[in-house]
Parts: structure tokens; sequence; C-alpha cells
């Protein structure tokens, strides 16, 4: 087997594994977890309490 083609092979199969347990996790989670964003910016949302709210 030639480098081209191991490297076409590994690259192929680990897109392959990669999906798969993509697939597995979004099978197996219970469902979407609402979470705030991570960042804030420009969105008018105020800080109301932490660390950093400034109050």
């Amino acid at each position: 087997m030639d480098n081209k083609k191991a490297f076409r092979v590994g690259f192929a199969l680990f897109w392959l594994v990669a999906l798969g347990l993509l697939v597995l996790d979004t099978a197996r989670s219970s469902g979407v977890r609402v979470e705030p964003p991570p960042i804030a910016l420009g969105s008018g949302q105020a800080a109301s309490g932490g660390h950093c709210s400034g109050r």
C-alpha cells in the first residue's frame, strides 16, 4: 500500500469513527439542555450577580 492510499484510508477511518461517536452521543443524550450563551456580547443581557456584575 502506497502512502497516498494509506493516508486516504486513515483519513476516512478517522472521520467515520468521529461521526459515529457523534451519532452515538446524540442518540444516547436525554434531550437538549438550554444553557446561557458563553459570551453575551451585544445581546442586551446584563449581569445581575457574581463577581463581574459590578454590584
